[in-house]
Protein backbone atom coordinates (compact mmCIF):
# COMPACT_ATOMS: atom_id res chain seq x y z
CA UNK A 1 0.00 0.00 0.00
CA UNK A 2 0.86 3.44 -0.98
CA UNK A 3 1.91 6.36 1.71
CA UNK A 4 -0.65 8.30 0.30
CA UNK A 5 -3.09 5.58 0.23
CA UNK A 6 -2.44 4.70 4.40
CA UNK A 7 -2.64 8.45 5.18
CA UNK A 8 -6.58 8.85 3.96
CA UNK A 9 -6.99 5.29 5.52
CA UNK A 10 -6.03 6.61 8.71
CA UNK A 11 -7.95 10.10 8.52
CA UNK A 12 -11.04 8.59 6.63
CA UNK A 13 -11.64 5.83 9.68
CA UNK A 14 -13.76 7.65 12.16
CA UNK A 15 -12.79 4.53 14.48
CA UNK A 16 -16.45 3.05 15.52
CA UNK A 17 -14.95 1.05 17.79
CA UNK A 18 -14.36 3.10 20.65
CA UNK A 19 -18.36 4.15 20.47
CA UNK A 20 -19.18 0.45 20.91
CA UNK A 21 -20.56 -1.09 24.36
CA UNK A 22 -18.02 -3.88 24.28
CA UNK A 23 -18.53 -5.07 27.83
CA UNK A 24 -22.51 -5.09 27.46
CA UNK A 25 -22.25 -7.51 24.23
CA UNK A 26 -22.44 -5.12 21.58
CA UNK A 27 -21.48 -6.33 17.76
CA UNK A 28 -21.67 -4.50 14.51
CA UNK A 29 -24.14 -6.19 12.31
CA UNK A 30 -23.07 -3.74 9.47
CA UNK A 31 -21.04 -0.57 8.92
CA UNK A 32 -22.46 1.54 5.84
CA UNK A 33 -20.42 3.80 3.98
CA UNK A 34 -21.61 5.80 1.81
CA UNK A 35 -22.45 4.58 -1.84
CA UNK A 36 -19.86 6.15 -4.29
CA UNK A 37 -22.23 8.82 -5.99
CA UNK A 38 -21.89 10.62 -2.97
CA UNK A 39 -18.35 11.17 -4.21
CA UNK A 40 -19.49 12.68 -7.14
CA UNK A 41 -19.18 16.44 -6.17
CA UNK A 42 -15.44 16.20 -5.02
CA UNK A 43 -14.52 14.38 -7.54
CA UNK A 44 -15.99 17.28 -10.26
CA UNK A 45 -14.69 19.86 -8.10
CA UNK A 46 -11.40 17.74 -8.82
CA UNK A 47 -11.42 17.72 -11.78
CA UNK A 48 -12.79 21.38 -12.61
CA UNK A 49 -9.38 22.50 -10.75
CA UNK A 50 -7.11 20.16 -12.47
CA UNK A 51 -8.59 21.79 -15.93
CA UNK A 52 -7.75 25.26 -13.97
CA UNK A 53 -4.30 24.55 -13.47
CA UNK A 54 -4.27 22.92 -16.79
CA UNK A 55 -5.58 26.00 -18.39
CA UNK A 56 -3.12 28.27 -16.22
CA UNK A 57 -0.33 27.50 -18.30
CA UNK A 58 -1.89 28.81 -21.59
CA UNK A 59 -2.74 32.25 -20.03
CA UNK A 60 -0.81 35.49 -19.31
CA UNK A 61 0.90 35.49 -16.06
CA UNK A 62 -1.37 38.02 -15.22
CA UNK A 63 -4.30 35.90 -15.31
CA UNK A 64 -2.45 32.74 -14.26
CA UNK A 65 -2.01 34.03 -10.65
CA UNK A 66 -6.30 34.07 -10.58
CA UNK A 67 -6.79 30.04 -12.23
CA UNK A 68 -4.13 28.45 -9.66
CA UNK A 69 -5.54 30.49 -6.28
CA UNK A 70 -9.15 29.16 -7.44
CA UNK A 71 -7.57 25.89 -8.53
CA UNK A 72 -6.07 25.59 -4.99
CA UNK A 73 -8.93 26.41 -3.57
CA UNK A 74 -11.46 24.09 -5.07
CA UNK A 75 -8.75 21.28 -4.38
CA UNK A 76 -8.89 21.91 -0.82
CA UNK A 77 -12.51 21.98 -0.89
CA UNK A 78 -12.70 19.10 -2.97
CA UNK A 79 -10.44 16.86 -0.45
CA UNK A 80 -12.26 18.25 2.73
CA UNK A 81 -15.59 17.13 0.96
CA UNK A 82 -14.01 13.76 -0.14
CA UNK A 83 -13.01 12.86 3.66
CA UNK A 84 -16.41 14.32 5.07
CA UNK A 85 -18.17 11.54 2.96
CA UNK A 86 -15.57 9.06 3.94
CA UNK A 87 -15.77 9.43 7.70
CA UNK A 88 -19.43 9.71 7.48
CA UNK A 89 -20.19 6.07 8.59
CA UNK A 90 -24.02 4.55 9.92
CA UNK A 91 -23.20 1.42 12.03
CA UNK A 92 -26.35 -1.42 12.55
CA UNK A 93 -25.70 -3.35 15.88
CA UNK A 94 -27.47 -5.71 17.44
CA UNK A 95 -28.30 -2.84 20.33
CA UNK A 96 -29.25 0.01 18.39
CA UNK A 97 -28.00 2.30 15.38
CA UNK A 98 -25.76 5.19 15.29
CA UNK A 99 -24.35 7.47 13.09
CA UNK A 100 -20.49 9.23 13.42
CA UNK A 101 -19.89 11.75 10.95
CA UNK A 102 -17.21 14.78 11.11
CA UNK A 103 -13.42 15.74 9.98
CA UNK A 104 -12.42 17.69 12.49
CA UNK A 105 -15.28 17.65 15.20
CA UNK A 106 -16.54 14.52 15.18
CA UNK A 107 -20.70 14.07 16.26
CA UNK A 108 -22.45 11.03 17.03
CA UNK A 109 -26.35 10.11 16.76
CA UNK A 110 -27.40 7.25 18.39
CA UNK A 111 -30.78 5.85 18.38
CA UNK A 112 -31.63 2.22 20.24
CA UNK A 113 -33.91 -0.77 18.28
CA UNK A 114 -36.86 -0.04 20.48
CA UNK A 115 -37.34 3.72 19.40
CA UNK A 116 -37.47 2.98 15.88
CA UNK A 117 -40.94 3.58 14.87
CA UNK A 118 -40.70 3.57 11.33
CA UNK A 119 -38.03 3.32 9.04
CA UNK A 120 -38.75 4.87 4.95
CA UNK A 121 -36.64 3.98 2.21
CA UNK A 122 -36.35 6.16 -0.29
CA UNK A 123 -35.13 5.48 -4.05
CA UNK A 124 -34.88 8.19 -6.41
CA UNK A 125 -35.03 7.07 -10.28
CA UNK A 126 -31.00 7.36 -10.66
CA UNK A 127 -30.94 6.21 -7.11
CA UNK A 128 -32.70 2.90 -8.46
CA UNK A 129 -30.38 2.04 -11.59
CA UNK A 130 -27.52 2.95 -9.86
CA UNK A 131 -27.99 1.12 -6.67
CA UNK A 132 -28.40 3.29 -3.64
CA UNK A 133 -31.11 5.13 -1.23
CA UNK A 134 -31.98 7.57 1.37
CA UNK A 135 -33.40 6.26 5.07
CA UNK A 136 -35.42 8.52 7.05
CA UNK A 137 -35.42 7.18 10.52
CA UNK A 138 -38.98 8.19 12.26
CA UNK A 139 -38.70 7.82 16.22
CA UNK A 140 -40.81 9.09 19.48
CA UNK A 141 -38.38 11.77 19.60
CA UNK A 142 -39.21 13.95 17.12
CA UNK A 143 -35.63 15.48 15.78
CA UNK A 144 -32.83 13.09 16.27
CA UNK A 145 -29.23 13.50 14.51
CA UNK A 146 -30.56 10.21 12.80
CA UNK A 147 -33.89 11.32 10.87
CA UNK A 148 -31.91 11.11 7.20
CA UNK A 149 -28.73 8.84 6.18
CA UNK A 150 -28.28 9.81 2.47
CA UNK A 151 -26.67 7.73 -0.45
CA UNK A 152 -26.90 4.26 1.00
CA UNK A 153 -25.61 1.54 -0.86
CA UNK A 154 -28.11 -1.46 -1.37
CA UNK A 155 -30.63 0.08 0.69
CA UNK A 156 -32.92 -2.29 0.33
CA UNK A 157 -30.79 -5.05 2.38
CA UNK A 158 -29.25 -2.16 5.11
CA UNK A 159 -33.44 -2.49 6.18
CA UNK A 160 -33.67 -5.86 6.03
CA UNK A 161 -30.45 -6.09 7.79
CA UNK A 162 -32.15 -3.80 10.85
CA UNK A 163 -35.44 -5.39 10.63
CA UNK A 164 -33.65 -8.63 10.80
CA UNK A 165 -31.79 -7.26 14.29
CA UNK A 166 -34.93 -5.60 15.50
CA UNK A 167 -36.47 -9.05 14.77
CA UNK A 168 -33.93 -11.23 16.84
CA UNK A 169 -33.99 -8.78 19.78
CA UNK A 170 -37.46 -9.60 20.48
CA UNK A 171 -38.65 -5.97 20.46
CA UNK A 172 -41.64 -6.59 17.79
CA UNK A 173 -43.13 -9.79 19.27
CA UNK A 174 -42.35 -13.40 18.89
CA UNK A 175 -42.57 -14.40 15.33
CA UNK A 176 -45.44 -16.16 14.13
CA UNK A 177 -44.76 -19.16 11.87
CA UNK A 178 -46.53 -20.00 8.69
Amino acid sequence: MSFVAGVVLRLGDPKIGKHLLRDEGEVVVDEVTHHWFAYLRPGAEAVLATLLLVASWFVAVEVAWFFIIVAVGLLGHAAWGGLAVLRDRFVITNMRVFRVHGVLSQSLATMPLSRILDISVKKPLHGRILGFGHFCFESAAQEQGLRDIRYVGRPDDRDLAIQRVVQRSGLRGPRVPN
